[in-house]
């Protein structure tokens, strides 16, 4: 047999089988651990830090791997601690004093903008980008991004940052009630 044939029907098989290499590695696919998402869904996604990680994620990888216990979030509260336990089909624990006390009332930060240096350090810390600002100029909260984390207050080397309750909405939009008496009036004229 000629070399040159053997050289192509080698080729022939290898493509067909790193095709079905190929071809099976995307049909069984694993996309990681679906119990760290259904965690990560469960905790309030505030990335505050308090539970010793850096955000909600890797605390929900850390409780999935057993490193860490369910008790370690104080934004999510004795409520998320018993979601977590009986997703988790352990214990209900009590929430960890170590790692900061449930508030009782959604908080915010506010920059009283007169004291703002314009440092920037407080736009470095927030984990969530609710700080708006630039170098020299004052700075200002986006509330409804703000998840109250206050990672913002201890790195204002001006204490211009101060936590308040969270406002109500200022506007509240309501859906429009259907002029009913006029589509009676036009209906009957026809």
């Amino acid at each position: 047999m000629n070399p040159f044939v053997s050289l192509i029907i080698i080729s022939l098989v290898s493509l067909v089988f790193g095709l079905i290499v190929m071809w099976v590695s995307k049909k069984f696919k694993v996309e990681g651990n679906p119990i760290v998402e259904q965690i990560n869904a469960i905790l309030p996604q505030t990335q505050c830090g308090q539970c010793t990680y850096p955000g909600c994620k890797p605390y929900a990888e850390a409780i999935a791997n057993g490193e860490a216990q369910i008790n370690q979030c104080p934004p999510g509260g004795e409520e998320g601690v018993k979601k977590l336990a009986e997703l988790l089909d352990v214990e209900v624990l009590e929430l960890n004093p170590e790692n900061g006390e449930v508030k009782e009332v959604d908080m915010v930060v506010e920059i009283v903008e007169k004291d703002c240096i314009g440092c920037t350090k407080c736009i470095q810390v927030c984990p969530v980008d609710a700080i708006v600002g630039a170098a020299k100029h004052m700075h200002t909260i986006i509330i409804d991004a703000c998840t109250g984390c206050d990672l913002c207050i201890p790195a204002c080397p001006v204490d211009c940052i101060i936590s308040i309750e969270a406002p109500l909405p200022k506007f509240i939009q309501r859906i429009e009630k259907p002029k009913l008496f006029e589509t009676i009036a036009e209906a009957q004229q026809w």
